[in-house]
């Protein structure tokens, strides 16, 4: 059951988009779009011709400041707003012709949940249920006691949902997305009004769904948990994907480097089968007190979309090395954060809820 409140807020000026940077070829995907588009009457454009690609079985982060889109792409795969233009495919069926038959098997939290304030978490919980013909109404009961004991509120069960906390409430909005089972949860925000213990909680449970077969996908603000949770990243900037594929692909091809410490007299030669191997840029940093020196070459091809293959693994760098005679005092590889390539594309710190 989705659980809305309030109006996607996010916009953006159009402007002339640059390709889309996929890395990695997906085949059985939860979530597919095909230059999805959201123009508002005002001429604004909220998301602009998005290939959105997320694969069955991941936990895909949705990453974005201010007004790029995220939480009106979210809605549009939901089902609650109309795009413009594109296509949405979810669970491998085309939205919305197949709403009635896919929406069930998606549980989703957007936005901040609305519920009856005088009602109490179960009582609201069981109303949700009650609109579900899916469902058997002889178990609504335990559904809802164990969504509540899932997310932390079986104690709070029968107490009224306007005497809640915000991260109570958001609790409960996630308790209603998982009242079921689901192959999809779609979670904007989730940790909204959460303490950290609170979102520690939230990142286990999304990890306990992914190992438990479900697709992830989540809007967050909370870098440091989207790096800890999510396999799969998809960067947003002025209603464009600017971005997405792997965690570890997206950030290994964002100017990464080889580090090699290695004797003085073997500098030269460190620097010459680096520059064999086809890698970039390769220098030699001065001298250190212990008479060696620092060689470091860029690993990682600044074209975002180009093929890994095309590059050395760092294994074989070191084999190249210590073949060629090269002594090798360390060997680093050191990659470039998730929040340097989110701010390297889209111009933004990350302190952004939205």
């Amino acid at each position: 059951m989705t659980t809305v409140r309030g109006a996607a807020t996010t916009v953006a000026v159009p402007a002339p988009a640059p390709a889309v940077a996929q890395a990695g070829a997906v085949s059985d995907d939860a979530v597919r779009t095909h230059s999805l588009t959201k123009r508002f009457r005002t001429g604004q454009v909220a998301v602009d011709g998005i290939d959105l690609v997320v694969p069955r079985g991941a936990v895909y982060g949705f990453l974005g400041p201010n007004g790029s889109g995220k939480t009106t792409t979210i809605r549009m795969l939901l089902g609650l707003v109309a795009p413009t233009a594109g296509q949405v495919h979810l669970l491998g069926a085309p939205m919305p012709q197949a709403a009635a038959r896919v929406l069930p098997r998606v549980g989703a939290l957007v936005e901040g949940p609305a519920f009856q304030p005088y009602l109490s978490g179960r009582a609201n919980l069981a109303r949700l249920d009650a609109v579900d013909a899916s469902t058997d109404p002889r178990t609504a009961r335990a559904r809802a006691d164990a969504a509540l004991e899932r997310v932390g509120l079986g104690a709070a069960a029968d107490k009224r949902y306007r005497q809640y906390s915000l991260g109570m409430k958001q609790r409960l909005g996630l308790a209603a997305a998982l009242l079921r089972p689901r192959d999809l949860l779609v979670l904007d925000e989730p940790t909204n009004g959460l303490d950290p213990q609170g979102t520690r909680e939230v990142r286990h449970l999304v990890r306990e769904l992914a190992d438990a077969g479900t697709t992830v996908l989540v809007s967050s603000h909370l870098l440091a948990e989207i790096e800890q949770v999510c396999t799969h990243i998809g960067i947003m900037g002025g209603g464009r994907l600017l971005l997405q594929g792997t965690r570890d692909h997206l950030t290994a091809r964002r100017g990464s480097r080889v580090v090699v410490r290695t004797p003085q007299p073997d500098a030269a030669a460190a620097l010459a089968e680096l520059r064999r191997l086809g890698l970039a840029d390769a220098t030699v940093d001065p001298a250190a007190a212990d008479g060696g020196v620092t060689v470091s070459a860029a690993l990682a091809d600044e074209d975002p979309g180009a093929s890994p293959s095309t590059l050395p693994a760092p294994q074989d760098i070191a084999g190249a090395l210590v073949r060629a005679g090269v002594g090798i005092l360390t060997f680093d590889v050191r990659r470039p954060s998730l929040e340097q390539v989110f701010v390297e594309l889209t111009g933004e710190g990350f302190d952004v809820a939205r």
